[in-house]
């Protein structure tokens, strides 16, 4: 370090950022590979959507798996942070169907072959934007580690997986009902079901009891379904009903005659109490009627028009053109009772954008119910962790009412379901590779199942396979399992339950020990953040205007474990001037610096007779450390961006620079010497500190205050706690930081103008008191502009002086000759007479019902804050009038 060493004068991400980014890659730094000498500390990204863009969602997961690979990686640790991308059935198929829609292009015209091209040319184009903006973020991935779910090693192990599961009778093919996506044919999982609340009707229907001219009526959102209603449920212990069941109704329009059952599922308080059954076409009613032996009549082609099952009148129809003519044929035959409006949630398809319906089609299935068990015992007996713990129940909940999975899609961008069917014998051959001939009866046509896997039957190999599974290898050996995962809550059940699951099956051990849940971030009126509201800021925008580090720190200071996330650019705006106080403050004591820091400067062993405030600093930062180090190890990363605040913000600048100006400025050079190695010391400390959450600013200001032989940041040792900074008199510093604190608000309460200096009598309690005093006299004059100091135990207050107290000790401060006393009281008064006013207008506001019940909670809310803003704004201001006012 040399005495040339100098910031520029203004902090500008937008100068450093990628400049750091680059070094650290030419530099290798992100890469990994087994080392028998270190521990591996190992994290598998969540794998974006190939289609993605960076939302504020990975902001905030992105940074915190930063946070824990930058940290773990100086700590000495074999870091290896695995990124990659998920192919996304549905998501892609859509994009690249559009894109050649748009040339005129259909996917039926063109074939499953060339339009795999396609997919593949779009993914090349389009799939590595995510990757690049997590660059931009900071993101220390192995990038030679880059996986993708559909490159040819992966490929193969998904298809390596289903295998083995179908050899060991986990995986069967049946008729069962699934959410349908009609836009792209094929069916969904419960993840990819959007719930959106609609405004509709519910019709009350009047279905004929047979040889009878009774009827019963029912209540339905669906009335087009009726035409695949195979029965009427109602409610054993309702009495209205008794004497129907057994009987039999005739269905309208269709004449079928469909029975009258008792059922404990159906509510007796909704609707009429009677519901109509229609198994193909609802998932209770489909269980419904498997317990009584229901027929299961579907009446949806796969684009949900009706077919050949329904009248010929109405085949063909779209299911919504087919619901209005169901109304009008009821009421002409006068067996539509009434219509009620009826505010419902409807499942739609994410990526369809269409009311999905629930459709029996024959399907691949997982049995899960053996499993689940090795899963949800490592859960309880705690060798895979939640975080928060609450999320615990919520994973037995699922695993122990877990249902089979389906695992295929009707899809042809995705792992092709490896089934082989003789098209000669009609034998079924399940292998990884291709048979060239039936192995029954040697006839070459084989024929292979159309559909594609779930995308979540890839990704929930993801730990291992990015290690090169199903091939034993050393990275294999070495790096799984891993260490933490850091994910969203909103995929519990569809990712991390099915990875612990696949690592017990195909591994024998858990893929990971930890798993941190994020929380959901919203806007600053606790609003889910989204495009049509417009609340949605980009994060390359933000990354533009305020810095990735900014950005990454930020969202960090606003996310409280366990709680949703208030974003609001204003909170980014404290971000960015913390930046600016950690920049200047650095500046600061590097300008000073008029000598070559050596290693005997910062090494402590060498430090002889610290002054108070050096040992109050290297205690404090000591603590700092011990807390950063806990709060990671707990995922505490709220509460370690808050320490990092309190250390840096207010104990290193607001008061430790400040200390230091004394022998900086006054000091002889020894002193002079010993204060800045004590500062450079503390700031280099705070720079590895601060890495894993700003990781360029902090680079940037290391490079200016590390040694020529030691490394880059990114690789430095992380802090550790060390006895030797343990100091017993940090209680005396903090007595005069609040006596000072004290001082100053008089000042600011009096308007005392700065640039006076005070006198200052002091009242001790005791003897001792009075010597702590001073002992810090020095302090105290130069941080409080004290031009005279008494100590006097039996000082009477002086006319018209300001009081304080700390721990007992009275300090007066003649206000006499500092200010014009009679117009301070004035002033005073006129002040107090306003704020009584503004008080009193606040108080007939809250007192008003109208307005309490009428306005806006967050307006209500808001008021009342600014009444107990006021009242002890008022308090001070009396208390001040009280002080010029006494004898």
């Amino acid at each position: 370090m040399t005495t040339e060493t100098e910031l520029s004068k203004r902090y500008d991400a937008s100068q450093i950022e990628d400049k750091w980014y680059q070094h650290w890659l030419d530099q290798n730094y992100f890469h990994s590979e087994p080392n028998p000498g270190k521990q591996p500390y190992v994290i598998v990204i969540p794998p974006p959507n190939v289609t993605g863009i960076l939302t504020l969602g990975h902001v905030l997961n992105n940074t915190m798996q930063d946070i824990l690979i930058r940290w773990r990686r100086m700590q000495g640790y074999e870091a290896c942070w695995i990124p990659g991308t998920d192919h996304a059935s549905i998501a892609t198929e859509t994009k690249v169907v559009n894109m050649l829609r748009h040339d005129g292009i259909t996917k039926s015209g063109i074939g499953r072959e060339k339009f795999l091209e396609h997919a593949f040319e779009w993914k090349e184009k389009y799939g590595g934007i995510i990757i690049e903006q997590l660059k931009k973020l900071g993101a220390s991935c192995d990038w030679e580690r880059e996986r993708f779910t559909m490159d040819d090693g992966y490929y193969r192990a998904v298809l390596t997986a289903f295998v083995e599961l179908y050899k060991k009778g986990y995986i069967y093919r049946g008729k069962r009902l699934v959410n349908w996506c009609p836009a792209t044919k094929s069916a969904i999982s419960d993840e990819e079901v959007i719930y959106q609340e609609r405004e509709s009707h519910l019709w009350y229907m009047r279905y004929p009891v047979k040889d009878s001219d009774d009827y019963i009526v029912v209540a339905t959102t669906r009335p087009e379904t009726m035409l695949g209603d195979t029965g009427i449920a109602v409610n054993p212990e309702d009495k209205r009903y008794q004497h129907l069941v057994g009987k039999s109704v005739v269905l309208p329009l269709v004449g079928r005659e469909i029975p009258i059952f008792a059922d404990d599922y159906v509510d007796k308080e909704f609707g009429t109490g009677a519901v109509k059954v229609t198994p193909a076409h609802d998932p209770n009613d489909f269980e419904m009627g498997q317990r009584h032996n229901l027929d299961v009549i579907n009446i949806f082609n796969e684009d949900a028009s009706l077919n050949g099952n329904v009248p010929d009148y109405l085949e063909g129809l779209d299911r919504f053109e087919a619901r209005e003519v169901v109304i009008e044929r009821l009421k002409e035959a006068k067996l539509l009772e009434k219509t009620e409006d009826y505010t419902h949630k409807v499942g739609y398809s994410e990526r369809g954008h269409v009311p999905i319906e629930p459709y029996l089609s024959e399907q691949w299935f997982m049995d899960m119910n053996k499993l689940v068990e090795p899963a949800l015992e490592a859960v309880r007996s705690g060798r895979v962790k939640f975080h928060p713990a609450h999320w615990t129940k919520t994973y037995e909940h699922w695993m122990t009412n877990i249902k089979d999975w389906c695992i295929s899609r009707q899809l042809w961008w995705g792992h092709r379901i490896p089934v082989y069917t003789c098209e000669s014998c009609g034998e079924v051959m399940v292998q990884v590779d291709a048979p060239e001939k039936c192995s029954v009866c040697d006839h070459g046509t084989l024929k292979q199942d159309e559909d594609v896997l779930d995308t979540w039957a890839s990704s929930w190999l993801w730990p291992f396979v990015v290690h090169s599974w199903p091939e034993e290898s050393e990275d294999l050996k070495y790096y799984y399992p891993t260490n933490d995962l850091v994910t969203g809550p909103d995929i519990i059940f569809f990712w991390v339950a099915r990875m612990i699951i696949a690592g017990q099956e195909f591994m024998g051990d858990v893929p990971f020990n930890n798993v941190y849940f994020t929380s959901i971030i919203r806007d600053a009126q606790g609003r889910k953040m989204s495009k049509s509201l417009g609340n949605s800021p980009d994060p390359l925008d933000l990354i533009a205007k305020y810095g990735a580090d900014t950005l990454r720190y930020g969202i960090m200071l606003m996310a409280p474990k366990g709680q949703d996330i208030l974003f609001s650019e204003d909170r980014l705006e404290v971000a960015r001037n913390f930046m600016n106080k950690v920049w200047n403050a650095s500046r600061f004591v590097l300008m000073n610096l008029d000598f070559e820091i050596t290693a005997d400067d910062l090494n402590p062993g060498k430090w002889q007779d610290l002054e108070l405030a050096d040992r109050w600093i290297l205690h404090r930062m000591n603590e700092t450390v011990k807390k950063i180090n806990d709060q990671l190890e707990k995922f505490g990363f709220n509460d370690g961006a808050w320490t990092l605040w309190e250390f840096i913000w207010s104990q290193f600048c607001d008061w430790y620079i400040e200390i230091i100006k004394i022998r900086m400025y006054d000091g002889t050079p020894e002193q002079k010497r010993q204060a800045l190695s004590v500062a450079i010391y503390v700031l280099r400390n705070i720079m590895k500190l601060f890495h894993p959450y700003a990781p360029f600013i902090s680079e940037e200001i290391w490079q200016q205050v590390k040694l020529a032989e030691e490394p880059d940041l990114i690789v430095a040792d992380f802090p550790r706690f060390d006895k030797r900074f343990v100091s017993t008199d940090v209680d005396e510093m903090e007595f005069i930081q609040q006596i000072i604190t004290q001082i100053r608000t008089i000042r600011s309460e009096m308007n005392v103008p700065p640039s006076k200096e005070i006198a200052i009598i002091g009242r001790p309690a005791n003897a001792a008191q009075g010597a702590r005093l001073e002992k810090v006299a020095d302090y105290l004059k130069k941080l409080a502009r004290v031009s005279e100091l008494t100590l006097d135990p039996n000082a009477k207050k002086p006319k018209g002086s300001a009081t304080a107290m700390v721990e007992k000790l009275e300090l007066f401060i003649p206000l006499e000759g500092l200010i014009d006393v009679e117009k301070e009281v004035e002033r005073l008064e006129k002040e107090i007479t306003s704020k009584s006013g503004f008080i009193n207008g606040l108080n007939k506001k809250l007192s008003n019902e109208n307005f309490v019940n009428r306005a806006p909670a967050e307006v209500v809310t808001a008021e009342r804050e600014k009444l107990v803003q006021a009242e002890a704004a008022l308090a001070k201001l009396e208390e001040s009038l009280k002080s010029l006012k006494a004898e």
